[in-house]
């Protein structure tokens, strides 16, 4: 068990890493929605293997979800999140409110082109520019030495791995790999909403990714081979596909050169729950 702080203001934040600062501490940033799992609990472990110190935030964005999104009922259970993160030895949490993020009067968005198009950014409209605005901000409030965020959401790992550089923010951004049920189902908080024959079949996705993702490392043609796997999805009961596609790892761009490395990455949805899933192609 951990000595938790619990911060819940800016200045607040600022003063308690001011003070490790002064004692020549490093300092690792977790950020998340809260509804914590394994997925985060494995980003906050890799933090503190290295840095001297860990803030999580724990913060459910507003900015991120559109209008008919889930936003009212992304699950929230801070109590059981903060025995987490005692129990896992994580030194101050940040959670603030709403009003502490987005006081009256804020109007600045930041927005990153390119690597937010397409994908996620062409079914989530206005998505990336909430994930990036938040995230701006969480690490100018802390000014941490390390950011981590897990490979999961990879688009939006590339998004902030362009806003820092862009900005010249002076953070390392570590991409975690992404961690898996024994299944193969990908962690996520949205998880939670699949109901038991709907959770049976959610592991389908990861595998026919893995399977298409063999076929095109042996050189199969790309177009064909993701026509195939939605249709496979499809008759499996998952819908709609929102999108299983091959990019460049580096820029999200079409993946035209097969040198360089390779991401597929899909999104469908069973019931009401959208998953999300990406793998390297080898």
């Amino acid at each position: 068990m951990s000595d938790l702080k619990i911060v819940r203001t800016i200045p607040e934040l600022r003063a308690v890493v001011a003070e490790w600062r002064r004692n020549g501490q490093s300092i690792a940033l977790v950020p998340t929605m809260g509804a914590l799992h394994e997925a985060h609990m494995t980003l906050m472990r890799e933090a503190r293997n290295r840095a001297d110190r860990v803030v999580v935030t724990i913060f459910v964005n507003p900015t991120q979800f559109a209008a008919h999104e889930d936003l009212s009922t992304y699950p929230r259970r801070e109590a059981q999140d903060i025995a987490s993160l005692r129990a896992d030895g994580i030194d101050l949490l940040f959670a603030p409110d709403e009003s502490e993020v987005y006081p009256e009067g804020f109007a600045t968005t930041v927005t990153v082109a390119g690597v937010s198009e397409g994908l996620c950014g062409d079914h989530r409209p206005g998505h990336f520019a909430g994930v990036a605005t938040v995230v701006t901000k969480l690490l100018l409030q802390t000014l941490p030495d390390l950011a981590l965020f897990g490979e999961k959401d990879y688009q939006q790992l590339q998004v902030i791995r362009t806003l820092t550089r862009d900005l010249d923010i002076p953070v390392d951004i570590l991409g975690i790999p992404t961690v898996r049920e024994p299944d193969g189902l990908a962690m996520s908080s949205r998880n939670v909403h699949l109901d038991p024959d709907q959770r049976a079949l959610a592991p389908r996705l990861h595998q026919t990714m893995t399977d298409a993702a063999a076929q095109i490392s042996a050189g199969a043609e790309i177009g064909p081979v993701c026509a195939a796997a939605t249709e496979q999805l499809l008759a499996a009961g998952f819908g709609p596909v929102e999108y299983f596609e091959v990019r460049d790892a580096e820029t999200l761009q079409p993946a035209l050169d097969p040198k360089r490395p390779r991401r597929l990455l899909s999104a469908a949805w069973l019931g009401a729950t959208r998953l999300i899933d990406n793998i390297a192609i080898q």
